[in-house]
């Protein structure tokens, strides 16, 4: 299994999880959080399939690393506003830190930084 094959499988699980959660929000932030906190989760892992079968990878890698840092935002102000709690907003960052390290060693893999 390659880095990007256990990349995949590991945020694939990060995005059950928030999705789970997400689903959970109040009606009032569900639409605010819960939507916005989703999306980004899709669509890093629509960019780690896209960045699995293209040739520059690098630019797909560098999106998803973006995206990952705006998704530990939007988790940190979900866990202020009580929508996830410390103990899972801890949980979630421990899982999204170590994919942040599998990017990162793909990049580096790829020539990049």
């Amino acid at each position: 299994m390659g880095p990007e094959t256990k990349l995949f499988v590991k945020w694939y699980d990060i995005t059950g999880w928030i999705l789970d959660r997400a689903e959970k929000f109040p009606k009032s932030q569900r639409f605010i959080f819960g939507q916005r906190v989703s999306n980004y989760c899709l669509d890093i892992l629509e960019r780690i399939v896209v960045a699995q079968y293209t040739r520059s990878k690098a630019a797909m890698l560098a999106e998803v690393n973006m995206k990952v840092e705006v998704l530990r935002v939007l988790l940190r102000l979900c866990s202020d506003r009580k929508l996830i709690s410390l103990r899972q907003y801890e949980y979630i960052g421990g899982e999204i830190n170590e994919a942040g390290k599998m990017v990162g060693g793909w990049i580096k893999q790829q020539g990049g930084r």
